[in-house]
C-alpha cells in the first residue's frame, strides 16, 4: 500500500482521537481495512469536536486526504464497499484482540503486549460506531477491556501483581475518566512478541460478568504477537495449530425451508450478517466460529428462529 502524507501536529482539542489514529498508523500495512475505519472514526469524531478553529480545519482536511487515498486503494474490497462486511471485520478483529489480551490474563502472564491489545481492543470497540449504535455487549467488552489495561498498567508500575482473571469492575469507578492513566505509557509502536508467546489452541472458551465469548477464536493474523523482521538467526518454521471444528448439527443438512415461515427484513439482515462474520472469521483461518456462525444462519433461515 501506498503511503499516506503525513498529518500535521494534533491540535490540543483532539486529544481523545490520537490513539485511534496511532492505531491507524500502526494497522497501515498489518490491515488497512481496520486503519481506514480508525481514521473514518477519528475524522467524525474530530468534527463534532472542532470543525472551526483553523488549526483544526486543517488536520482535519489533511485527514480526510488520508481517507481518500486509503478508499481509492480499497476501493475494490467489500470491508470498505459494503458496511455489513466492514462492521463484521471489524468486530471479528476487535473480539480476537481482546480475547488474546483475556486469555494471557487468565493465565497470569503480565506484559506490555497484553495491556497493549487489551487497550487497542477498547479502541477499536470505539471505532465500531461508525456503523451504528453499540450493542450491549460490545459496550461491556470495551469498558472491561480499557479498565483491564489501567488495572494491569497501574499495577505493574507500581511493582504490584496484577489479579489474574475476571475481577468486577466497581460501579462508582469511572473508567472513562481513568483511560489515559493506562495509554499514556503503553508502547507506541506495534506490540512486538513477548517471551510468553500465544498459543490458540490453548484459549478455552471464556466468559466474565455474564459475557459470553465464542469459542475456537484467537488472535488475528500478525495481531498482536506480530512476527519481527529475520534477524539471521535460524528459527523453526511455525507449524498451523490443528483447530477444533463444533459438532454440526445432522438435522440441519437435511432441513428445508417450512412453506409457513414468514421472515421478516430484519431476519434477512440477521442471516447475512452471520454469512459476513462467517467469512470474516475465515480470513483469520478461524474455522470453528465461521462454522457456529453458519449454522446459526442456516438456522434463522429455515425455522425463522435462532
Amino acid at each position: 500500500m501506498a503511503a499516506l502524507a503525513p498529518l500535521p501536529p494534533l491540535p490540543p482539542q483532539f486529544k481523545s482521537i490520537q490513539h485511534h489514529l496511532r492505531t491507524a498508523q500502526e494497522h497501515d500495512k498489518r490491515d488497512p481495512v481496520v486503519a481506514y475505519y480508525c481514521r473514518l472514526y477519528a475524522m467524525q469524531t474530530g468534527m463534532k469536536i472542532d470543525s472551526k478553529t483553523p488549526d483544526c480545519r486543517k488536520f482535519l482536511s489533511k485527514l480526510m486526504d488520508q481517507l481518500e487515498a486509503l478508499k481509492k486503494q480499497l476501493g475494490d474490497n467489500e470491508a470498505i464497499t459494503q458496511e455489513i462486511v466492514g462492521s463484521a471485520h471489524l468486530e471479528n478483529y476487535a473480539l480476537k484482540m481482546f480475547l488474546y489480551a483475556d486469555n494471557e490474563d487468565r493465565a497470569g502472564r503480565f506484559h506490555k503486549n497484553m495491556i497493549k491489545s487489551f487497550y487497542t481492543a477498547s479502541l477499536l470497540i470505539d471505532v465500531i460506531t461508525v456503523f451504528g449504535e453499540l450493542t450491549d455487549e460490545n459496550v461491556k467488552h470495551r469498558k472491561y477491556a480499557r479498565w483491564k489495561a489501567t488495572y494491569i498498567h497501574n499495577c505493574l508500575k507500581n511493582g504490584e501483581t496484577p489479579q489474574a482473571g475476571p475481577v468486577g469492575i466497581e460501579e462508582d469507578n469511572d473508567v472513562e475518566e481513568n483511560e489515559d492513566a493506562g495509554a499514556t505509557s503503553l508502547p507506541t509502536q506495534p506490540p512486538q512478541p513477548s517471551s510468553s508467546a500465544y498459543d490458540p489452541s490453548s484459549m478455552p472458551s471464556s466468559s466474565f460478568t455474564g459475557i459470553q465469548i465464542p469459542p475456537g477464536a484467537h488472535a488475528p493474523a500478525n495481531t498482536p504477537a506480530e512476527v519481527p523482521h529475520s534477524t539471521g538467526v535460524a528459527s523453526n518454521t511455525i507449524q498451523p495449530t490443528p483447530q477444533t471444528v463444533p459438532a454440526v448439527d445432522p438435522a440441519l443438512f437435511s432441513t428445508v425451508s417450512q412453506g409457513d415461515i414468514r421472515l421478516t427484513p430484519e431476519d434477512f439482515a440477521r442471516a447475512q450478517k452471520y454469512c459476513k462474520y462467517a467469512g470474516s472469521a475465515l480470513q483469520y483461518e478461524d474455522v470453528s466460529t465461521a462454522v457456529q456462525n453458519l449454522q446459526k444462519a442456516l438456522k434463522l433461515l429455515t425455522t425463522g428462529r435462532e
